[in-house]
Parts: structure tokens; C-alpha cells; sequence
């Protein structure tokens, strides 16, 4: 069976490869700001909505097609990824010492239809930064960061931002990869 994952995301990508997983890879034809724009959930329902989306975009008769998506929640609110280091600053210094969650949302299409939704969510507690620490880490972890909704990688140096982290680490990648897994074995996509 063809899977297909509906991303540009580096991390999804590195995370179904190293699991095993063989799979193409295209873009979404998805215009998310008018998504964000008309969404008028919460951002838990809208990483779904996101993720359905993208999965939806693509028209590859018979293959099993991955959408996901991840928002940032903070304070109610839905957050995009910072636009600029200055603005991952602010971020990263305002969401310091306060719990703040990833949203994600994870589905299955086939032949133009949604067969399976995964909805997943981790807290993230962060210590109190200041904008000097921010800055520091923004340095060290270079400009790649920029391209996550947070703004850190818990892999790498921003796991010292952190003092509580509650939730499966793979969705806080931004794949929930067990349950994609146990429903690809479901549907003898996977031969073990």
C-alpha cells in the first residue's frame, strides 16, 4: 500500500523514516491562514482541522495519506511560529515560568475521505527565562528553531528551557507516532 505524508515538516519526516516506515513525501496545497482565519474552535480542534486539510489536498487514488499539524497553546490562545528571532524572544520570555501545551492533530485519508483522527496534546512547563537567556539559546540553537511553533526543540538545546514536560514525546515532535503506528499494523500497512 502507498503511504504518503502531506508535509513539508523535516521532523515528521525524520520521525516515519527512522521508525521504518516507507513513504512519499509531498506538500500540502493547503492555505493555512484562511484555515486560522475562519477556525473559530479551540486550537486543540483546529490542529485537526489543519491536519484533515492537508491530508485532503493530495488525490492519490488508494494510498493511505498522513496529515498532521501542531498549534501551540498558551493562555488560550492559539500561537503560529515566530515570524522572527525578536519575536521568538518575546515568546519564549512571556511563556517562561507558565505551562503552555502542543496540540496535535494526526489523520488518515484514502480516496478523499478521513479513515482515522488522532488528537494528542502535551503540557510544557517552562522555567522563568529572561530576555538575555532567551537570547542566549536563540544564539545557540540558531535560526533553525524559527521553523517550530514553539520555537525550541526538546531534542536539542531546549530541553533546558524546560522544568515539567507532560505528554508523549512524539507528538511533541509533531507526530503522534504510536498510535499512527498501531493504526497502520491495524490496517496492514505495516507487515509487523
Amino acid at each position: 500500500m502507498t503511504l504518503i505524508l502531506a508535509s513539508r515538516s523535516a521532523s515528521r519526516r525524520t520521525l516515519l523514516r527512522e521508525a521504518g516506515i516507507s513513504f512519499e513525501a509531498r506538500a500540502a496545497d493547503v492555505d493555512e491562514a484562511a484555515t486560522k482565519a475562519r477556525h473559530d474552535g479551540d486550537p486543540a480542534s483546529l490542529a485537526l482541522r489543519l491536519a484533515e486539510e492537508k491530508a485532503l489536498s493530495l488525490d492519490v487514488p488508494g494510498a493511505l495519506i498522513i496529515g498532521g499539524d501542531q498549534v501551540l497553546e498558551f493562555e488560550g490562545r492559539a500561537y503560529d511560529k515566530p515570524r522572527s528571532g525578536e519575536e521568538a524572544i518575546r515568546r519564549l520570555v512571556m511563556m517562561g515560568g507558565h505551562t503552555h501545551y502542543l496540540r496535535s492533530g494526526l489523520v488518515l485519508a484514502q480516496d478523499g475521505q478521513i479513515v482515522w483522527r488522532h488528537a494528542g496534546s502535551a503540557a510544557m512547563t517552562m522555567r522563568p527565562l529572561t530576555q538575555s537567556e532567551a537570547t542566549a539559546y536563540l544564539d545557540a540553537a540558531g535560526e533553525g528553531v524559527l521553523a517550530t511553533v514553539g520555537a525550541y526543540e526538546l531534542e536539542g538545546l531546549g530541553a533546558r528551557l524546560f522544568e515539567r514536560v507532560e505528554g508523549d514525546y512524539f507528538t511533541i515532535l509533531g507526530l503522534a507516532l504510536l498510535p499512527l503506528l498501531e493504526e497502520l499494523r491495524r490496517r496492514d500497512a505495516l507487515p509487523w
